[in-house]
């Protein structure tokens, strides 16, 4: 298998790319589909700018041949997210939306470690 081909890494990008896109098209859409709560004008926006994240984490893994070091490292940027989600969920205000982000980005950091040990460096 080689680094550009399809695989786990690419689909995991395809997957980013389409969360990413629906993020910053429908992000009041999303947020509900996720969360069952409408979301406010500061959620709509800081889900932008993470649908944003998300587009230009894809595109740099996919320009990089979703290689193991691109994908750990996504992982790691996925980890440091659902860890900053994790703290701002002790606001009860917005707990149950930064949690259910923190789900999100630890599965896709699980998906990341999972491609990367299946790529060669």
């Amino acid at each position: 298998m080689t680094n550009a081909g399809p695989g786990p890494g690419g689909l995991l990008q395809a997957v980013r790319a389409g969360y990413g896109g629906a993020l910053l098209i429908a992000p009041g859409l999303v947020i509900r589909l996720v969360t069952g709560e409408p979301a406010g004008p500061r959620a709509r926006a800081v889900a932008r700018v993470l649908g944003a994240r998300h587009l230009l984490q894809a595109a740099l893994t996919t320009a990089a041949g979703r290689s193991a070091p691109s994908l750990g490292i996504g992982a790691a940027v996925d980890l440091v997210h659902a860890a900053s989600m994790a703290a701002l969920a002790a606001d009860r205000r917005v707990r149950r939306l930064t949690l259910t982000d923190a789900l999100v980005e630890s599965a896709l950091a699980l998906a990341g470690l999972s491609a990367a040990r299946l790529r060669p460096a």
